[in-house]
């Protein structure tokens, strides 16, 4: 059984969402004796996370509205490296996907390191699509899942549908197919996201 982890990796100098200071993690250790302990400050959307809906809508739920249980099951890997600029509904509609799937899309995104301000996205009538299609969940490999759309229309169609939203992954490794997924975000509460290590195993069908 092979085993793809696809967490991004947290550390001092990591990349941030449109470079910010603000949003970079920051770490103190102190040492005492042989005794050492560390403390972190961490933005909730560092790296690999989970979105909740408070995120993008006011009075929305938070973190522990999503059930665990849906984070954990069957995804779809969809290698979408040739796409350039966005995740178009054209673009899903070739694809076979079907109600309850979570799917992750590989973009040319997890061959980048640095961030970029052009990253591939989901459009709105992409996001349109899964909604009507009954996804539980989507992944993306950039640390947003959408850019330049004025009042962010992908992030609240797909909380409006009780779609899972999940950023920052890396799939650069991870071929097309099908896989069972474990994402557990940090069990926080009241918060609009978590930090997430989400592993991908092959080999496994439920």
């Amino acid at each position: 059984m092979k085993m793809y982890d696809v967490t991004g990796a947290i550390f001092e100098g990591m990349t941030v969402y449109k470079n910010k200071p603000e949003k970079q993690p920051s770490f103190k250790t102190v040492t005492n004796g042989y005794v050492t302990e560390s403390r972190i400050e961490l933005d909730v959307h560092t790296g690999t996370h989970v979105d909740a809906p408070l995120h993008m809508v006011t009075n929305g739920e938070t973190m522990e509205s999503i059930p665990l249980d849906k984070l954990v099951g069957m995804c779809k890997v969809l290698d979408l490296t040739h796409l350039e600029e966005q995740i178009t509904r054209a673009d899903l509609e070739q694809l076979e996907l079907q109600k309850n799937d979570f799917v992750l899309f590989k973009t040319k995104n997890s061959f980048e390191e640095a961030f970029s301000f052009t990253f591939v996205y989901l459009a709105e009538d992409g996001a349109d699509y899964l909604v009507q299609l009954g996804v539980r969940g989507i992944g993306t490999d950039a640390l947003g899942i959408e850019r330049s759309q004025e009042g962010h229309p992908t992030h609240k169609k797909l909380f409006a549908g009780n779609v899972i939203v999940m950023e920052g992954l890396r799939l650069q490794e991870v071929p097309q197919g099908e896989y069972f997924m474990v994402a557990a975000p940090l069990k926080l509460i009241g918060t609009d996201a978590a930090p997430a290590r989400v592993l991908l195993f092959e080999g496994i069908t439920v």
